[in-house]
């Protein structure tokens, strides 16, 4: 391990089965300290990089995930399905086709299991309210009967997602999410092969 004055604290290895017990604390507490600072800001990036086209909407994605959080909070769900609800289609600009994969993963080592499957599978639980426009069946949702928490998708979808599309509606400020974000992205993460 060294110190450069102008970086801080560095591990001495170039390889990491060179490293050693030391060197590893070292990043852990180090990248810690950084994503607790920085990691609720870099959610709301993700979910600014929504603004702008409305791809044909009467809003954009970023109003749209707003506003199903502001639905979410205002019916009382619980912090973690309230997050899950504000981003829910983050995985939307670089990933349109498996947007819900990407966000689930974005989003697994901090919600609950609950939330991360709601993410995870609310594209097809949302195509029950209009993939028969597209000739798809809109009963795709049904594989998924026998998951505890088919009923709470399907909530998520019908209460709050599918109606959040109303430029009229008296959505909420990000501001009013920031404190759920921060307390979220704070909690100790699941992962590194720990689960």
């Amino acid at each position: 391990m060294t110190t450069d004055a102008s970086r801080g604290r560095q591990v001495g290895f170039t390889r990491m089965d060179e490293s050693t017990v030391e060197d590893i604390e070292l990043i852990v507490s180090e990248s810690k300290l950084f994503l607790d600072d920085r990691l609720p800001d870099t959610m709301i990036e993700m979910l600014e990089s929504l603004k702008g086209p409305t791809l044909g909407y009467q809003v954009d994605r970023y109003e749209h995930s707003l506003q199903t959080a502001t639905r979410a909070l205002r019916e009382g769900a619980r912090t973690d399905l309230v997050i899950a609800a504000l981003l829910h289609d983050v995985g939307d600009a670089i990933a349109p086709a498996n947007h819900s994969e990407l966000a689930a993963a974005i989003v697994a080592p901090y919600l609950d299991a609950e939330a991360t499957w709601v993410v995870k599978h609310h594209g097809v639980f949302q195509g029950y309210h209009y993939w028969d426009r597209l000739g798809l069946d809109t009963n795709a949702r049904d594989r998924y009967q026998d998951s505890p928490y088919f009923d709470t998708c399907a909530h998520f979808c019908a209460e709050w997602d599918q109606v959040s599309f109303d430029p009229n509606y008296d959505t909420l400020p990000i501001d009013t999410f920031v404190p759920l974000l921060r307390e979220v992205f704070t909690r100790p993460a699941s992962g590194f092969g720990t689960d």
